[in-house]
């Protein structure tokens, strides 16, 4: 079964088709009220640690590396994860960040680990 997650920054529009909006930050975002972002769920426990997270953002770690420990990191809290197998099986999951590139960032990991 083909699951239809798609990533976006909290800064695009909300869409009437993007499903289940998911934030998927352990910081809140900037700039932004609570209600403002027409979210389904915030989950800060499957985002990557602020340890992990301070090295990404400092260049300490390749995007390889952190993906690695990253993964390590959600086997961890895998029983987190069923709010989005769950969002994935019903229809479309839209995993929302604050991060500029979608493609490098734990988004794009986080979708991976959904679709495995």
């Amino acid at each position: 079964m083909g699951y239809n997650i798609i990533l976006k920054r909290v800064y695009q529009e909300i869409e009437t088709n993007d499903g289940f909006r998911l934030l998927a930050d352990r910081l809140w975002p900037r700039g932004f009220k609570k209600d403002s972002l027409n979210l389904d769920l915030w989950l800060p426990k499957i985002c990557p640690s602020n340890a992990l997270r301070k090295k990404w953002h400092n260049q300490v770690l390749t995007f390889d590396e952190f993906s690695q420990k990253y993964r390590e990191e959600l086997s961890e809290v895998e029983e987190d994860l069923l709010p989005l197998l769950i969002a994935a099986r019903k229809g479309r999951l839209t995993l929302l960040s604050a991060v500029k590139n979608l493609e490098e960032s734990h988004l794009s990991i986080l979708k991976n680990k959904v679709l495995d």
